[in-house]
């Protein structure tokens, strides 16, 4: 995949080390080069830019001529880094939350002001 970079692409300033949510770094990755533009073979290199140490060592252990689109590279970066997404929300949290007793609800509701 040797190609020039034009001058009009921003280069991603975010990295990815491999302990952050891989969804976050996918979006704001595909944010920029959506406004950047390119083709698909300047955004696998520039993807592959914002890797550094064994993310970095991951990419550069699939074999020669693995990765054929940025969709694909997303998919393979997905499912190696599936572990560091945030775990959804838990609701069952909420069945213990009580109005206390003698307690207005105009308090009860102002507890759970952020």
């Amino acid at each position: 995949m040797d190609v020039v970079i034009p001058a009009t692409i921003v280069v991603p300033k975010a990295t990815f080390i491999g302990v952050e949510e891989p969804e976050a770094h996918l979006t704001a990755f595909h944010t920029q080069m959506m406004l950047s533009g390119g083709s698909d073979v300047v955004h696998c290199q520039l993807f592959m830019s914002t890797h550094t140490g064994t993310t970095l060592d991951w990419f550069i252990s699939l074999p020669d001529g693995h990765i054929t689109s940025i969709e694909q590279f997303s998919t393979l970066f997905r499912e190696q880094y599936i572990v560091n997404r945030a775990p959804p929300p838990v609701s069952y949290n909420l069945f213990d939350v009580r109005q206390y007793q003698g307690e207005s609800l105009k308090d009860f509701l102002n507890r759970f002001e952020a």
